[in-house]
Formats: structure tokens, sequence, C-alpha cells
């Protein structure tokens, strides 16, 4: 699952009773972003509950079921989506069917107090877990064999927990970063950016940084200074004497924040702005290659390519654009 690949990707979500609706929407969003960004169905998912009924979200909105969950020999990833009162659903049956699922299952991952679950099965035994920080004492009691970490998310070799909503949310970004490569991953994360009206400052997030967890007020200006010069980009040096500091420093800085260095995502950010041009105009490449900062359009369609696995014209043509004769030049 965690390997890079534009295959699709079948997730099975196994959902409880008493799940907060914003938990069901951090796992599905992203991966519903990802789909409509790429233009394929790179992701696919499908809603179990524990005896193939609707459960009712705290929210009192009910979520339909594709079916129960059952003891089927599935190779499927299977993500255990839980919040409150998560003890109801953990009975002898769930126990059993989640334990046999471990036999089949490429990776179980525990979302929220799913984690709860899997550790009730005895799926987490001498592995590292997380969970949400309030349930972390009690947790750490209760499961003296699972290592629990006070991380965001955790991913081991066929297992994963999550801390909560949003740390899922950066779970599912990692999960397409390592699919599909960060530039898609950074697109992704832009979806679920937003902007205080009451806030002034220079720390205000960048609509990039969302996701990526950009706190450092210099990577936040740095960014800034990227999104501003998509045609004219801004090599490194000059770019960190702009923020204050040194280009090793704004190197580190960056690989702390968004696990990439400034190059990779300045790259990210052009490629990003040139596929939005290429799938929502009929400018010729070579004018969208000039407009982020390529210095040829054959340079434009190598880096293209490369980030997402076919070229501009593959892009407009899959995507049924209309187009001319020079937009289909290289």
């Amino acid at each position: 699952m965690l390997t890079r690949s534009n295959d699709r990707l079948d997730v099975d979500l196994l959902v409880m009773p008493e799940t907060n609706l914003i938990l069901l929407a951090s796992v599905i969003e992203p991966m519903r972003g990802a789909n409509r960004i790429s233009g394929s169905e790179l992701y696919r998912w499908r809603l179990l509950t524990p005896d193939g009924s609707h459960v009712l979200t705290t929210s009192g909105i009910p979520v339909p079921a594709a079916g129960g969950f059952g003891m089927e020999q599935e190779e499927t990833p299977l993500f255990v989506l839980a919040s409150y009162n998560w003890r109801r659903s953990s009975t002898p049956a769930l126990k059993m069917r989640l334990s046999r699922a471990a036999r089949y299952r490429s990776i179980i991952a525990g979302i929220e107090s799913g984690t709860w679950l899997l550790a009730e099965a005895s799926l987490l035994d001498r592995l590292s877990a997380t969970i949400h920080w309030e349930d972390f004492d009690d947790f750490s009691l209760a499961y003296p064999h699972v290592r629990a970490v006070k991380d965001r998310f955790v991913i081991t070799s066929k297992r994963i927990t999550t801390a909560g909503s949003l740390p899922t949310v950066d779970l599912m970004l990692e999960i397409i970063r390592q699919r599909q490569g960060y530039t898609l991953a950074l697109e992704v994360s832009r979806l679920f950016s937003y902007e205080q009206d009451s806030v002034h400052s220079e720390t205000q997030l960048s609509p990039s940084g969302t996701g990526l967890h950009m706190r450092d007020p210099r990577v936040v200006q740095a960014v800034r200074l990227m999104e501003e010069n998509i045609e004219q980009p801004i090599v490194l040096t000059r770019l960190a004497r702009r923020v204050g500091i040194s280009a090793r420093h704004l190197q580190g800085l960056f690989q702390q924040s968004t696990g990439a260095p400034p190059h990779v995502h300045y790259l990210a950010l052009r490629l990003n702005a040139a596929r939005r041009k290429v799938i929502e105009t009929k400018a010729p490449f070579a004018d969208i290659a000039a407009a982020t900062g390529f210095n040829s359009a054959s340079a434009f369609t190598r880096s293209y390519r490369a980030s997402f696995s076919e070229s501009p014209s593959d892009t407009r043509r899959r995507l049924r654009r209309p187009v001319t004769a020079s937009e289909e030049q290289p």
C-alpha cells in the first residue's frame, strides 16, 4: 500500500457507532481530493459496519453501509474508525473477526479510538502505536505490551494508528505522498487550508502550509515568497537571505516542517500551478512552461511526466479537453 504506484487502491472502512463525522471525512476526503485533482480513480473506499446496518455518528447523521464486517479472507487494507463509547463495540465476535482479518489484510489501521479496538484484539502487541492525547495514560496502563508513543500517527509494517481527526488527515496525505509523490500530496493538502480574517500577521498560514505543519514563521514566509514567484523562481540563497537565515538553515527547517527540501517544495508548487493551467485552459504548453518558471517546453514536459507519470498532452487527452495543434507540441 505504501509504495509508489498509480494503481487504484481499494480500502475498507469499518465504522463503529458514535464515530465522529469529521473522523470519517478525515479518511475519505483526502482520497476523494486525490481522485479529483488527478482526474483518475486512485482510491476507492467501501463502508462497512459491524452488522451491516447503518450506524449513527455523534452528530446524529447515519452512515450507510455497503455490508457487514464478516470473516471473508480479504486482502484489502482495513481502517477501523471509532470515537466515543468504543467499548460497546468491543464484543468477542468483533475481536475474533479482527484477529482473523489480520491473517489476510495487508494493513489494518486503528483510526483514533480504533486503536483501542486493535489493542483489544491483541493486534498491537510489541508494536508502537499512538492514541488520542486524552486517552494516552489510560491506554499505556491498559496495554503494557504495546509501545504507546505520542505521535500524530504511527506506521509499522502491517499496522497504522492515528491520534485523532487532524492527525488522520496527516496520515492520508502521507499515504498519498508515498504512493503518488510529494506534488500531489501538496495539492491535496491545499483543499484543507483556511485563513482567519481577523489574523493579519506574517505567520498567517499559507494555503500550501495546511496539513504540512509549517508552523515556523520563516518557512511560512519562504513558502509565501515561492507562491508569489512562480513565473520567475527565486534561487535558494536569495530566498534564504530574504527570510533572514542561511540557505543551509532554511533547508533544515523545510525538512523538519514538510519532509522535503525547499527545491522539491518549490518545484511541486510550480508543477501544480502548471497542471491547473493544462486542465483548465487551452494555453499552449510553451506558454504554460514560461508562466511556471521552466526555461523550455521540453524541460517542462520532462518534469511534468516525472511527477505525474504522463505528459501534459496525455493529461488533456485523458480528461477530454479540446486541444489545438500547437498544444500538442511537447
